[in-house]
């Protein structure tokens, strides 16, 4: 798991560093809450942020609201703020930003090692309820949504670039005999050998979706 921390104090930066790297965790480490930002706006996957409060450029909690205005959907990032405010307005302002966890400093490091592992608990729950959301439990291809979502990216893609799209929309024949024959067990089966020789047929940057049914729509 990537955590990025933020802190303009190299004393404090390099320790958290030097832990989490010791707890195996992927580092990446900034000195200022615009380097921060930047960073984070370019993060494809889910991850965790350690931000300072107080920092030159921004400050964490400016950083987090601007985070949540403008984060793409590619990922979930779980946000912990470092600061030495104690008063529950503070608390309250940076949860209002969009922060989901705080640490006091002095901060004790196990306790931080705790609330890490209940950020990626967080994150893995986010994941998998995103997996659920977009993909056909029988044959874990895209669901109709996601495979009708793409196409529609395709589409507009391929107008505004003047490039050809090519869509395949399949069944299987016959299938409902399958099923009368030798019951819905066996064709959920063959459901599920016919996507996977499916997706094993098509390139890696191609998409293809359970349309419904037996039907399936392959987008290249």
């Amino acid at each position: 798991m990537k955590v990025i921390i933020a802190d303009d104090d190299m004393g404090t930066r390099l320790l958290l560093e030097h832990t989490l790297v010791k707890w195996e965790y992927e580092v990446v480490s900034t000195k200022n809450g615009q380097e921060a930002l930047d960073t984070l706006l370019n993060e494809k996957e889910s991850c965790l942020a350690i931000l300072d409060w107080v920092m030159p450029e921004l400050d964490g909690v400016e950083v987090c609201r601007i985070l949540r205005k403008r984060q793409s959907a590619r990922g979930y990032i779980y946000i912990m703020i470092l600061t030495g405010k104690k008063k529950k307005e503070d608390v309250i302002q940076g949860l209002e930003a969009g922060a989901d966890d705080f640490l006091i400093k002095p901060f004790d490091f196990q306790e931080l090692r705790m609330r890490l592992r209940v950020g990626q608990r967080i994150l893995s729950l986010q994941e998998q309820l995103k997996i659920m959301a977009y993909h056909d439990s029988l044959t874990a291809l895209l669901n109709r949504l996601a495979i009708m979502e793409i196409l529609q990216k395709e589409l507009n893609r391929a107008e505004r670039e003047n490039k050809p799209v090519s869509v395949i929309m399949c069944d299987l024949d016959y299938f409902k005999n399958v099923n009368d024959t030798h019951g819905h067990l066996c064709g959920d089966a063959v459901l599920k050998e016919a996507a996977n020789r499916l997706k094993s047929s098509v390139r890696v940057y191609d998409s293809i979706g359970r349309y419904g049914g037996e039907e399936f729509l392959i987008v290249l």
